[in-house]
């Protein structure tokens, strides 16, 4: 990994895309040739996503200027797989501050002293592909605040279903930067109170949802649309990688402001849109302040670690307890980043389908700062940017952790798992969590899984 050289404070996430504004010339793209001082792109726009390629032996230039002293902030997005830098010049001397790492988004700050012109350097470590360049800096004319900031709605490709209830216009919601939150459901039936009273008060009334899905209908169109108080209600049917790069899919997500990933296979969600357009713009929602969730699959697809079959019989408790490397234990990485969520496992449908020995066995299989949040049907818990959980609905959900008094006597593969005083919290309807520091609301019980025993748990009932 490369040395951070100068980097100050992190300012700034993914920031909004497709910005377009008919009494302001923004550029909104790259346009080549930029690969020297001189031919810089000009025309920038403070708080205006420029959307960019590097290739092989590329450079990409840019220009600005600030008409007051102040912060200049820039946020530089790509691909994971890819290792992208940045360089900010005065229009003369060497780099005033530049970002080296190996950070996605790439993102830094300078705090400039006086007025001028300024020189952004784009360069590649290595890959090559997309960026969304955004650079916030004191300039004298800005859009108006009331405009929105995501340009014209694309037209919809033939291929893709798509369905629409509400309006067709953006809504131009305000939101909270880094103020994202998420919304856990356990499949079944959907919790009204979770939208009406959880969702719509962080996002307000009149916004815009998007349902995504691989399979299905538009169920949720109108159910939403009345409950939520909604803008508009789109359900995007999204089963291949082709349609998860379309502009226009990418352009419904990021003009939203809460996104419901519905049940399903998140095997199948995690091969059709991991590292495509899709899985940035739903972190789009989140970083902007939004609100990203789902039911079910929905759900898993929230954690860090996420439980992905991809392919085998979906794991069962009795099952995975008698071999620790059970071939239905399977895992990849996060499809989100949700920091109150880091180092987190998921899973749903629990209590109906007794999946307490999964979910613990799933939790040996990382390092002791992992918990697991399992929810039954029909019950949902929805945190907040501070790691402040709450629960709705008629069920429960469940928290698990190691403490001290935790022991991992048999974690072996081809052996029964011995895990002996895991921490499982159970909460009901208006119990609380935090995420950060574990503080809640609802009863503890200390449970043991011996997959030697014919009744693996301890105690009996560990429910």
């Amino acid at each position: 990994m490369k040395n951070i050289k100068y980097i100050q404070t992190v300012l700034l996430a993914v920031a909004l895309s497709f910005t377009s504004f008919t009494s302001f010339a923004c550029i909104t793209s790259e346009s080549e040739s930029n690969n020297y001082e001189s031919d810089a792109n000009s025309g920038l726009c403070s708080n205006t996503i420029i959307e960019g390629n590097l290739s092989r032996n590329d450079t990409d230039w840019f220009t600005f200027d600030i008409t007051q002293p102040g912060s200049i902030d820039i946020s530089l997005d790509h691909n994971r797989r890819d290792d992208y830098d940045w360089y900010l010049y005065q229009s003369s001397g060497s780099a005033v501050a530049q970002a080296e790492t190996s950070n996605y988004p790439e993102t830094g700050s300078y705090q400039a002293l006086e007025s001028g012109t300024y020189y952004l350097k784009l360069t590649r470590y290595k890959g090559s592909g997309w960026y969304d360049l955004n650079i916030n800096f004191p300039e004298g004319n800005t859009p108006p605040s009331g405009e929105c900031n995501y340009g014209t709605r694309p037209s919809k490709p033939g291929a893709l279903n798509a369905y629409i209830a509400g309006s067709n216009s953006d809504s131009c919601g305000e939101l909270t930067e880094n103020n994202g939150a998420t919304l856990l459901m356990g499949g079944g039936s959907d919790v009204d109170d979770a939208f009406s009273n959880r969702v719509t008060p962080h996002i307000g009334s009149n916004q815009d949802v998007v349902v995504l899905r691989a399979t299905g209908t538009d169920a949720y169109n109108d159910y939403l649309l009345s409950l939520m108080n909604a803008n508009s209600v789109e359900t995007l049917i999204i089963d291949n990688r082709s349609k998860a790069n379309d502009p226009y899919v990418e352009w419904v997500i990021k003009s939203a402001e809460f996104v419901f990933v519905a049940g399903g296979d998140q095997s199948d969600y995690l091969n059709q849109w991991q590292g495509t357009l899709v899985q940035s713009a739903v972190q789009h929602v989140f970083d902007k302040g939004g609100v990203v969730g789902g039911t079910s699959a929905g759900m898993a697809l929230m954690a860090s670690s996420i439980y992905d079959p991809d392919g085998v019989s979906g794991a069962v408790s009795e099952e995975v307890v008698t071999d620790f490397c059970h071939e239905t234990l399977q895992f990849s990485e996060q499809f989100l980043s949700i920091p109150m969520l880091s180092n987190s496992l998921t899973d749903t449908h629990f209590r109906e389908r007794d999946r307490m020995g999964r979910a613990v066995v799933s939790l040996g299989h990382h390092n002791n700062n992992y918990f697991s949040i399992a929810a039954s049907e029909g019950t949902s818990i929805f945190v907040t940017s501070d790691g402040n959980g709450i629960v709705d609905g008629d069920a429960e959900v469940y928290v698990f952790r190691e403490t001290a008094q935790t022991q991992r006597q048999t974690l072996s593969c081809g052996q029964a798992v011995n895990y002996l005083d895991v921490l499982r919290t159970k909460l009901l309807q208006g119990d609380s969590y935090n995420f950060n520091n574990h503080s809640h609301s609802g009863a503890e019980l200390t449970i043991s899984i011996n997959g030697n025993n014919n009744n693996f748990y301890n105690p009996t009932n560990p429910y």
